[in-house]
């Protein structure tokens, strides 16, 4: 508990610091007209994802990524663009995750992406499966400006790692950690925060309380997570057998089914987006696909999506019914993600 204290004060001590007085506004008048209903409203998110990239390195099967099954085209974002998106929102967002789909540091612009927005303010997050963690690269990253970095690691093995990360190796992600740490002593940075997370899957929860171990002798801040398993009534190898460590249930017919209940709302519609590696906005991170995209922000202004007919008819439809909207179907808003 102390543990998870500690990485979260850590989190919100950095947003605080990116804060204004018109961010902070911004966020009571996101509150007001959430609470109220307001599908049309002036006030923007706060939290931003951007795409670096859709490439990656591993094969994950229950990754869009990883299985190469994407409808949407794939590719890298260009630098010029990022600063075109960069110079829209950095007046209203404090949180920018440098990640949606694929490895953000294939992208070779990867470092000058952070360095550009922890440079307008931003407290700049990515995910990573740490594959790519050289010292080299380690050093740039500590001298980026990023805030905040997730690296995957689920498992201990190389056997039981593989088995979800496949074509990965369990020993690079462990130098990659060691590579940030050394680098982060050496430049006496307290950035990034470092934050191993740990997905639990059927073949790996044995592994959970030997990997909170690892994690406390390394003095590493970590993160233990459910699964998102996409075709979760019939798809059942990847759910764990300990019913703590899932986001699925079994009901009256033996069928698994998400634990959370719908509810007619979701407070992601008014704070936060998602901007693909081409420029399209859409509503939340469970759209991997893009098929509820809202516009594209090399088209038109972030601030004329945001407030468009579209977006305004998608939130009144989540006040209404939601689960007729599909990617709400397997939504983790409500459920216990963090165990």
């Amino acid at each position: 508990m102390l543990h998870k204290i500690g990485t979260k004060f850590q989190f919100f001590i950095g947003l605080i610091q990116c804060l204004s007085t018109k961010k902070i506004l911004n966020i009571f008048y996101l509150y007001y007209f959430y609470c109220f209903k307001k599908t049309s409203h002036w006030a923007k998110p706060y939290a931003l994802s951007i795409e670096p990239t859709t490439s990656c390195n591993l094969r994950c099967p229950q990754c869009i990524s990883g299985l190469r099954n994407f409808t949407r085209p794939v590719g890298m974002l260009e630098i010029e663009n990022f600063k075109t998106i960069i110079h829209q929102i950095k007046d209203h967002t404090i949180h920018l995750n440098l990640y949606f789909q694929g490895e953000p540091y294939l992208n070779p612009s990867f470092f000058e992406m952070v360095k550009m927005a922890s440079s307008n303010n931003l407290y700049v997050s990515t995910s990573t499966n740490a594959h790519y963690l050289s010292a080299e690269n380690a050093e740039k990253t500590v001298l980026s400006g990023l805030s905040k970095i997730i690296i995957s690691m689920d498992g201990l093995s190389q056997e039981s790692y593989e088995k979800y990360r496949i074509g990965g190796q369990i020993e690079k992600v462990k130098s990659g950690i060691e590579h940030l740490l050394a680098a982060k002593l050496k430049n006496k940075a307290a950035l990034p925060l470092i934050v191993v997370q740990f997905i639990v899957f059927k073949h790996n929860e044995n592994e959970v309380n030997e990997f909170r171990i690892w994690a406390r002798k390394k003095n590493i801040s970590y993160q233990i997570k459910s699964a998102q398993v996409y075709d979760y009534a019939h798809d059942v190898d990847f759910i764990p057998t300990n019913q703590s460590f899932s986001r699925y249930a079994l009901d009256e017919t033996q069928q698994f089914q998400l634990k959370s209940t719908y509810q007619n709302k979701c407070w992601k519609m008014w704070h936060s987006a998602v901007i693909t590696w081409d420029g399209k906005v859409l509503p939340c991170c469970f759209d991997k696909d893009a098929t509820f995209a809202m516009g594209n922000v090399f088209e038109n202004s972030f601030d004329t999506i945001w407030k468009n007919k579209k977006y305004q008819d998608f939130r009144q439809k989540l006040f209404t019914n939601r689960k007729e909207i599909d990617i709400c179907t397997n939504c983790t808003e409500g459920t216990k993600v963090f165990i």
